[in-house]
């Protein structure tokens, strides 16, 4: 097993402190923070300059997890998530326990459960859901390498983990769903 113990723990760090940092995520790089802190939340919209009205994504490590940050989830979507192959964000209504400023104004918010091993330790040792926004200025190509990441990005966050910085695997964002009052899906990105 790779040992990332290191820049988790320096995640960790910044993160309980409010500030931000530079990760890979199941899909591409990503700009992340305390997803509870409206303050942290506030400094990637700022870095990205991003009109706060465009919802973020938050990660989760399990399943079960999604309970504590939605009202009313419909439990069958984890056994829709199952059947996917690609990383599938769902928005879900009802949001609840988060940053006001991560929440869409409709109450929605956009979450993904994580299979990646780096991101599941991450948030598992955080214990708190973690932002993850596509690692670029508002309106620019999301990268697909670490390499590609812009200076004003790189120079812009509190930490940037140093796991899997050489991999030139070019990534691609997730899927993005919205799972309906009635089971069913709506596909907003495939």
């Amino acid at each position: 097993m790779i040992d990332f113990s290191s820049d988790i723990s320096n995640c960790i760090t910044v993160m309980q402190n409010g500030g931000i940092i530079l990760y890979p995520t199941d899909t591409i790089w990503g700009i992340g923070c305390d997803a509870t802190n409206e303050e942290a939340v506030a400094k990637i919209f700022a870095l990205k300059k991003r009109a706060e009205e465009k919802s973020m994504i938050i990660l989760l490590a399990e399943d079960k997890d999604i309970i504590q940050y939605i009202t009313q989830p419909d439990l069958a979507v984890i056994d829709y998530l199952q059947t996917v192959t690609k990383p599938t964000t769902v928005i879900y209504e009802g949001a609840t326990g988060l940053a006001e400023n991560v929440i869409s104004s409709d109450g929605s918010v956009a979450i993904r459960i994580t299979r990646d091993p780096f991101c599941r330790h991450l948030i598992k040792r955080f214990k708190k859901p973690v932002v993850s926004t596509s690692a670029n200025v508002s309106g620019f190509p999301s990268p697909a390498t670490f390499a590609v990441i812009s200076d004003e990005i790189k120079n812009g966050v509190d930490y940037i983990v140093q796991h899997r910085q050489d991999d030139l695997s070019a990534a691609v964002p997730s899927a993005i769903i919205k799972w309906n009052k009635d089971a069913t899906v709506t596909v907003l990105r495939s």
